[in-house]
């Protein structure tokens, strides 16, 4: 059931469509006005693109496609199993691709009142491997988390 905060949320979201709001429109250089956002159309009728936004060197996207939409806690619970998993490399696997933070992908799932994270190896994120090719299919780790980040359990399970 969802919690009275989620169920506002994802009403909001579906009401805007997850849309976020554009600057007003301006007066572009040739004296159009410019109605800002993708494509950015003119009132009068032309069309041109807009110059990207760019702020302390990074060029900010008009549209951010999502990954994912995950509450605080839940980020907290990845970041915990995740940084749980690291440290318990062994030491000389520290500088390999395959055992960094860059091939693993975490899957977050929440069932009574813990979250439950899956990190998984994904060695084609370093570049080595073709995509979908995975040397160790089964290994994966799976941490109950507590919403404050707080990794009360590992699963017992060694590939």
């Amino acid at each position: 059931m969802l919690k009275p905060s989620h169920a506002l949320l994802l009403v909001t979201l579906l009401m805007d469509g997850g849309a976020r709001t554009l600057p007003p429109a301006t007066s572009g250089a040739d004296g159009g006005t410019v109605v800002p956002g993708p494509g950015t159309t003119r009132t009068d009728g032309g069309t041109h693109p807009r110059a990207p936004i760019i702020a302390e060197g990074i060029e900010w996207p008009d549209d951010v496609r999502p990954l994912a939409t995950l509450d605080g806690p839940a980020i907290i619970a990845a970041h915990a199993a995740l940084q749980k998993l690291l440290a318990s490399l062994p030491k000389e696997y520290a500088k390999d691709c395959s055992y960094s933070a860059k091939a693993m992908e975490v899957v977050v799932g929440q069932q009574g009142g813990l979250y439950f994270v899956e990190i998984n190896r994904r060695v084609e994120k370093c570049g080595w491997a073709a995509p979908g090719f995975n040397p160790s299919p089964h290994w994966f780790e799976l941490y109950a988390v507590s919403p404050e980040g707080k990794v009360l359990a590992r699963y017992p399970y060694h590939p």
